[in-house]
């Protein structure tokens, strides 16, 4: 027993000094470990690679194309200048005197399509405009919308970390993970709006012109508000849609109506659809750049595929040593149950940075032990991703990219970003962790 949690702590060790210390790519760390820990296993040597190879491919075919839809969608947002559309929208909404609310709520819609530290870049521009308009000092306005974007990138898919969790644990209900994931990330976002109004009495506001706002140059070519949300709604409500109509299905025979909700509401054809209906926010005087944009999308994506893939092969590695007896003959198993995995994200994410990473980690290591945790139903594998998510966020740090882009387009000190960005996403973490262990005492 002792062995075995030895191997898989050598495992994580290994994953974290070579991705940080010694510069490995997490893809080349994860399939080494996947293979060392095959052969500490006992799995039969002839027997290696097709456990990998099946890992591996089963969980790029559940996934891969969700990802690669999901990429597009949000590098046809960001070229397209949608995601200033519905940024400015939100604050016209929430009005410029609230402006960490509404940099706040503007980080929580916008990045889940779109990559957190993409958004902050785009969105960088339109922080400091409304900081020279509202008076206020640019830290506080950073992390409301740092904080805001984060939250929703390790919670709510279609972003990479929770689709791969997803597939790793198996959550086949992924429309229940994403509202799940939209309901956590609301608390968890409220925290970094209230430690952002903290931080207003203890950074004054000063003039600056680090960034122009060269985007409003464009404002003719940009999409319409309702055009720029409708990539995001649409792939929402057609899964929303299958999943009713398949509880309908459930229960007695349905027509041809019902199969066809069904079929586009399954989260690969509603993201397809999302997709080209993306294609719509290219400008007539830039359709040139659509495949440009697309190879663009295409190339975010395979980075991810990669990392994802070889963490399902990981977690078919871990599916054959025998977690779940272990683990179900120790008392305490279940009590730990949503702290678990929080805690190995946590580890992961501070010691190598990634939270995508972590988040993939995790997932694949904690796969074989849902049932021994009390985790196994769909509300628990939800409550599970929505745990990890959390944990991944604990803590950015310099070893964090997301660090340097916030601290960089916000001309903070890395002093400074320590003190403030650093400790929000420890705060968030938090956070996050308690939203879930509330949900967990009362659905699971």
């Amino acid at each position: 027993m002792t062995g075995i949690f030895i191997a898989l702590l050598i495992g994580i060790l290994f994953i974290v000094v070579s991705t940080t210390r010694w510069k490995l790519h997490p893809f080349l760390a994860l399939l080494l470990t996947t293979f060392g820990l095959a052969f500490y296993a006992g799995i039969p040597v002839a027997e290696i690679t097709p456990v990998v190879l099946k890992g591996f491919g089963s969980t790029i075919g559940s996934i891969g194309i969700i990802i690669i839809a999901g990429t597009i969608i949000g590098v046809m947002l960001e070229k397209s200048g949608a995601t200033l559309v519905i940024s400015r929208a939100l604050i016209r909404l929430v009005t410029e005197k609230r402006p960490t609310l509404a940099l706040s709520a503007i980080g929580y819609i916008v990045s889940i399509p779109v990559f957190c530290d993409s958004a902050f870049v785009i969105l960088s521009s339109l922080n400091h405009s409304l900081s020279k308009k509202t008076k206020t000092a640019i830290v506080p306005l950073s992390i409301a919308l740092a904080s805001g974007l984060f939250a929703p990138h390790v919670l709510v898919p279609p972003t990479p970390g929770p689709i791969a969790a997803a597939a790793n644990l198996h959550a086949d209900n992924l429309l229940l993970v994403i509202l799940t994931g939209l309901v956590v990330a609301v608390p968890v976002t409220l925290t970094g709006f209230v430690f952002s109004n903290y931080l207003k009495r203890k950074y004054p506001y000063i003039e600056t012109n680090l960034l122009k706002n060269e985007t409003e140059e464009k404002e003719g070519e940009q999409p319409s508000l309702i055009l720029s949300l409708l990539p995001i709604l649409i792939p929402i409500f057609l899964m929303a849609l299958g999943t009713v109509f398949g509880l309908v299905k459930g229960e007695s025979q349905s027509g041809i109506l019902s199969n066809l909700l069904i079929f586009i509401g399954n989260p690969t054809i509603a993201l397809l659809i999302g997709m080209f209906v993306s294609f719509r926010l290219i400008p007539r005087s830039g359709r040139k750049m659509m495949n440009e944009w697309m190879g663009e999308g295409l190339k975010n994506a395979a980075v991810i595929l990669m990392i994802t893939g070889v963490g399902g092969a990981l977690g078919s590695v871990i599916q054959q040593l025998p977690l779940k007896e272990i683990l179900s003959s120790t008392t305490s198993a279940t009590q730990l149950g949503l702290l678990l995995p929080f805690a190995i994200a946590a580890v992961v994410k501070t010691a190598q940075g990634s939270s995508t990473v972590a988040i993939i980690t995790t997932s694949a290591i904690l796969y074989p032990s849902l049932g021994a945790l009390g985790l196994d139903s769909e509300m628990g594998k939800s409550l599970a991703i929505m745990a990890i998510g959390s944990g991944s966020m604990v803590v950015s740090h310099a070893n964090d990219s997301y660090f340097w882009v916030v601290s960089q387009f916000s001309g903070m000190s890395v002093k400074t970003a320590y003190q403030t960005h650093t400790v929000a996403s420890l705060l968030q973490g938090i956070v996050g962790l308690l939203t879930v262990m509330g949900l967990g005492l009362i659905f699971i």
